[in-house]
């Protein structure tokens, strides 16, 4: 179709892991449900269904407070091993409409449909359909000529939607756009921008480059292409792995360091066993740094790190060399 330079489709699926909870039991069908972490104050929520939203429960919220926001809510344990074979069957139905597929987690992934003659929303609801007939689960969908706009589009109309933003729509997509959906502004670059009276990309766009990049450094260099609807990244279907890791949240508090150090070496052979993973698939890189990430009971976080060649067990590294974080 001529005026589109791309077609970029942004699929994501509605409460992917809660849906398939649903799915597979039909009990819990319409019912608010949280999945993930135990009925205490060590659990986090992984993700939750959409009846569960309306009372303020969301994704990665502790599940006491879950609880106490909607006592009627269910919770069921993770199951990783069919998220993952429901995954790979959704990867298997958007390879029969191009090779051109980036993944962003098990529920999300960029797809480049511009060799395809048809209309990209067209391609994109029938991804949908095909995905709804052979797994029971619905799919939302942003379509735009990059991935910016294919992104923030695609969480317009859910569950089970799709928006377009077609080539001689940006302007007008972009300028009642919350400066919020762009990615990179939280909570206190929205503020900073607040007391500016900048609510909306339209108000971002009367910003200079200079006057962006005294508010936020180099970042507001891209903030005033992002305000814009502007965004050159192509969909890369190999982008290598940047980080590997495992962690695990104990019903019990660790309170001594020894504690914490036996615990180690359980996640430390996760770790070796997914990075030999890699290595056997081609597509593990070289560990630059090694971490430890601590949670406490008031969940807050702590990151210690090194520079490493691997991730091993043995000899502590010398203390000039961690950095806290």
């Amino acid at each position: 179709m001529s005026g589109w330079r791309r077609k970029i489709i942004h699929l994501d699926m509605d409460c992917f892991y809660a849906a398939i909870e649903q799915r597979d039991r039909p009990e819990l069908s319409g019912k608010p449900v949280g999945v993930g972490g135990a009925r205490d104050r060590r659990g986090v929520l992984t993700t939750c269904s959409y009846e569960a939203r309306p009372f303020g429960v969301r994704s990665a919220m502790p599940t006491y407070l879950a609880l106490q926001k909607c006592p009627q809510l269910i919770v069921v344990p993770t199951r990783f091993d069919v998220y993952r074979r429901e995954s790979q069957r959704i990867r298997e139905i958007l390879g029969t409409f191009t090779e051109q597929i980036e993944p962003l987690s098990l529920d999300e992934a960029y797809l480049d449909v511009s060799h395809l003659e048809y209309d990209p929303a067209a391609v994109a609801f029938e991804i949908r359909e095909r995905i709804y007939e052979q797994t029971g689960l619905t799919a939302s969908a942003g379509i735009a000529s990059n991935k910016l706009l294919a992104k923030i589009a695609s969480d317009m109309n859910k569950p089970n939607g799709q928006c377009v933003v077609r080539p001689d729509g940006v302007a007008a997509f972009m300028e009642g756009l919350a400066v919020r959906k762009l990615w990179g502004v939280g909570g206190v670059s929205a503020e900073k921008l607040e007391k500016r009276e900048i609510r909306t990309c339209g108000d971002m766009q009367g910003l200079s480059r200079v006057e962006l990049h005294k508010m936020f450094g180099r970042f507001g260099l891209e903030l005033f292409e992002l305000c814009r609807g502007i965004d050159d990244r192509a969909v890369e279907p190999h982008r290598a792995r940047k980080s590997l890791s495992t962690e695990e949240t104990f019903s019990q508090n660790l309170t001594t360091l020894p504690e914490c150090e036996r615990r180690l070496a359980a996640l430390h052979a996760d770790l070796v066993r997914d990075l030999a993973r890699l290595g056997r698939t081609g597509d593990a890189r070289p560990v630059r740094k090694v971490f430890v990430k601590l949670k406490f009971a008031n969940f807050t976080r702590t990151t210690v790190e090194c520079v490493a060649a691997e991730p091993t067990l043995g000899k502590r590294p010398a203390k000039r060399q961690w950095r806290w974080a």
